[in-house]
């Protein structure tokens, strides 16, 4: 099994345990919002409860970018790792700009101060879901995945919406009548920081989708690539990425005078060399040119 495979099975893993854990602490902020009468509460069920989908999200579009090539998708399913990622980012964004507008009206209707078991609940939260961010962000760097990142940064979204309605929460139940609403406060401030993480990364994803170049991966390849005997010089080098691992096109110019066949093992060793010094290449496309000194007349 390759290691790209492995890194796709790892996070598939790691989403499907944000998923479970999403549903069982959204159920638990609903029921005690609910019943605590705390919007703030109620709130951060619903932002869970996209955090539910997020999570699937992840998972299924692990599940596809894990699967081989095949006859209509010969560059095999690696884009819908990214694809994933910007729906969850995007998910993040919606997420935000709703707990926004709940807030602000909340803060236009009067309301009663909250149960005070509500502060502990949410308390609890918070630790879970910042524990839950390490984990899945220490996934995300082992594996290489962008969605599995997005998917850390979820939590931690979901981590400070909940530690805003925790401090919200506070006042409200200990500052009296005149702070009842505190915790509408807390979330309008808590989503604007959830919106400005979205809008970040979003960035990842929608790179990887429009074939941003990967600088490091390009400049890496040149360099071993020149360090094969027989390469005269590299022309020209280009990489994409597809899920967890990248596909890199590349022209190297060899003595004039040699032979298709001494060239065509030169290509193959070029090939070698790249994918044995970078696992995460899965595919290198090489391209022969005749080498000609820099300075001298240009080709047609």
């Amino acid at each position: 099994m390759s290691s790209t495979h492995t890194h796709l099975e790892q996070g598939a893993r790691v989403s499907l345990a944000g998923l479970l854990l999403n549903v069982a602490l959204a159920a638990v902020k609903l029921v005690a919002g609910v019943v605590g009468h705390s919007f703030a509460l109620v709130a951060d069920a619903i932002e869970s409860s996209l955090d539910v989908v997020g999570s699937f999200v992840v998972w299924r579009g692990l599940r596809i970018a894990g699967q081989p090539a095949d006859r209509d998708h010969p560059y095999g399913h690696g884009r819908a790792e990214a694809l994933a990622g910007l729906l969850v980012a995007l998910l993040i964004l919606v997420a935000g700009v709703g707990i926004a507008a709940e807030a602000v009206r909340g803060l236009l209707s009067p309301k009663a101060p909250p149960a005070t078991f509500t502060l502990a609940v949410i308390l609890g939260v918070v630790v879970v879901k910042e524990a839950m961010y390490r984990y899945v962000r220490r996934a995300a760097r082992r594996t290489g995945s962008g969605a599995v990142l997005i998917e850390a940064w979820h939590h931690r979204s979901d981590a400070i919406t909940s530690a805003a309605a925790a401090v919200g929460l506070a006042i409200a139940i200990f500052g009296g009548p005149a702070c009842a609403q505190a915790d509408n406060w807390a979330a309008l401030v808590a989503s604007g920081v959830i919106v400005v993480n979205a809008v970040r990364l979003i960035r990842s994803p929608l790179g990887d989708l429009m074939d941003t170049r990967p600088r490091e991966v390009v400049e890496q390849v040149r360099v071993v690539a020149g360090g094969v005997h027989g390469v005269q010089a590299v022309e020209k080098v280009l990489a994409r990425k597809t899920g967890l691992a990248y596909l890199v096109d590349m022209h190297v110019e060899v003595a004039p005078e040699m032979t298709v066949d001494a060239a065509h093992g030169i290509a193959h060793a070029v090939k070698d060399a790249v994918r044995g010094a970078m696992p995460q290449v899965q595919d290198v496309l090489v391209h022969i040119e005749p080498h000609e000194p820099r300075g001298s007349a240009s080709r047609p």
